[in-house]
């Protein structure tokens, strides 16, 4: 059903082939770093010791994100339970100032 099969009058939510996408799905999530994403049996292996490279990628949002909150900071603010709401105005959607 997921995969986006109609379920007929009298048919399983689950077919044989549902249940094994799912369980699949769980074996690569359990065997997946939380922080990377890679593979847990590759990353870790002694052998890929430098078989990754990295790239470091300027995410503008976050960036105007840590701002605010270190501003917030600096003025004495407590950062405990907050929360920050991140958007794109309209206007500037498009490359429009």
């Amino acid at each position: 059903m997921f995969l986006g099969r109609v379920v007929a009058d009298g048919e399983p939510l689950w077919l044989d082939e549902d249940r094994a996408w799912a369980l699949a799905l769980l074996d690569v999530e359990a065997n997946q770093c939380p922080d990377c994403g890679q593979p847990w049996d590759e990353a870790t292996d002694k052998d890929n010791e430098f078989a990754y490279q990295a790239q470091l990628i300027l995410c503008h949002a976050c960036t105007t994100s840590a701002k605010t909150v270190r501003s917030y900071q600096d003025k004495n603010g407590s950062a405990d339970g907050l929360h920050v709401h991140i958007e794109r105005p309209r206007e500037v959607r498009h490359g429009h100032a």
